[in-house]
């Protein structure tokens, strides 16, 4: 294992993906700090002082060696790669590298974004706003919820249970950093998209990554995991 030559220093916004990184760096053994940082109560948004870190402002953010390094995927490959000799990846060339590679890249840019819709409207039906708009804006997300984003939830929850038929973890037979990846979606799903026991290989997967050592370390360190965006 390589050893940066400067700590590993993880930007923590609370209940957030930067869970994922904390849970990876335990995994791989590797030492790091973490610069917490809480949500706005009232709009549950990442602070401003982010935006010193990175102009986007979002977490997780990673300082090490000289480099920011920014979103969750590029963050789990660069670790795991260079201070990790890829460990927690398949080898290269093999069946389980291409699934390792899809999944790295499907929870964010596949599995996400209905969970985000979910997550908006929910926050839209429940907002404070004049009598008279309230019939509107619930017609409206009930319409958004039953014509797209629950059958897209569906789907990807199907999906998802379908091929945890077929293999243990998301790469194949073995635990890689795929899994990392995938716990912010399907614990998101848990918590408020309708995974329940109608799913019960993912659900077992969920079981068995709360129960890992390293992830309920990573729990001691960055308190509740319980993900909001």
């Amino acid at each position: 294992m390589n050893t940066p030559t400067t700590a590993i220093v993880v930007h923590h916004l609370e209940q957030s993906r930067s869970q994922r990184i904390l849970w990876l760096l335990e995994e791989l053994d590797l030492p790091y700090d973490i610069v917490l940082y809480r949500r706005n109560p009232e709009t549950m948004l990442a602070p401003p002082e982010l935006k010193k870190i990175h102009p986007l402002g979002k977490s997780p953010l990673v300082c090490v060696d000289g480099m920011t390094l920014a979103e969750s995927g590029a963050i789990i490959e660069t670790l795991n790669e260079r201070y990790g000799n890829g460990q927690l990846s398949p080898a290269p060339g093999t069946p389980e590298a291409l699934r390792y590679r899809y999944w790295l890249h499907y929870a964010e840019g596949s599995a996400m974004p209905p969970l985000l819709l979910k997550l908006v409207f929910d926050r839209i039906a429940k907002a404070r706003m004049p009598f008279f708009a309230k019939p509107i804006a619930k017609g409206i997300v009930g319409k958004a919820m039953s014509s797209f984003i629950q059958p897209q939830l569906t789907t990807h929850l199907g999906f998802m249970e379908g091929e945890l038929a077929e293999r243990d973890w998301f790469a194949g037979s073995e635990f890689t950093a795929a899994d990392i990846q995938m716990s912010f979606p399907l614990e998101a799903a848990q918590a408020r998209a309708g995974l329940d026991a109608r799913y019960p290989r993912l659900t077992e997967w969920l079981k068995s990554i709360h129960a890992r050592p390293a992830y309920q370390r990573a729990l001691k360190r960055g308190g509740p995991s319980a993900p909001l965006s």
